[in-house]
């Protein structure tokens, strides 16, 4: 993907995974409530609570104040950073520290966000982080690439 993609931006530019804070900023969208729609997710704004028992098509659902799709539930998106959970705010600010907070058996997770279809409306709200090893797979992870200059 890198090859191609570097056909379409100028050089000192590129696609990578957002930041974590990055992608609160694109999901809350100038809001402060728990959800882009407001403190309470409705089930015509978001696919969550395994109503279709699948993630749906992008842009099924109505998009947050800014245009972006999808940020609450269908699925987890990863970010780039690793997960620290003893810093505050639970993320290395610089990006630095590449694996993080080892977990029990010693790997390391990056950051998901956004929750997923298999999950309540309470797990998709703006602020909501959870870890998972990048070597996993799961049928509710994805992701969404941040275009940015270098």
């Amino acid at each position: 993907m890198r090859a191609h993609a570097s056909r379409a931006l100028p050089e000192d530019w590129e696609f990578r995974l957002p930041a974590e804070a990055q992608w609160e900023y694109a999901c809350r969208a100038g809001t402060v409530t728990a959800t882009s729609f407001g403190d309470r997710l409705e089930r015509h704004q978001a696919n969550f609570g395994n109503s279709l028992q699948r993630a749906s098509r992008v842009g099924s659902y109505p998009a947050n104040p800014w245009g972006i799709c999808d940020m609450h539930g269908n699925i987890f998106e990863w970010c780039r950073d690793w997960y620290h959970a003893l810093l505050p705010g639970g993320t290395d600010p610089d990006l630095r520290n590449v694996k993080g907070t080892a977990n029990r058996d010693g790997t390391h997770s990056r950051v998901r966000r956004g929750g997923a279809w298999t999950d309540e409306g309470w797990a998709c709200r703006s602020a909501l982080r959870l870890r998972y090893e990048p070597a996993r797979r799961s049928d509710h992870i994805g992701f969404r690439v941040v275009v940015v200059h270098v």
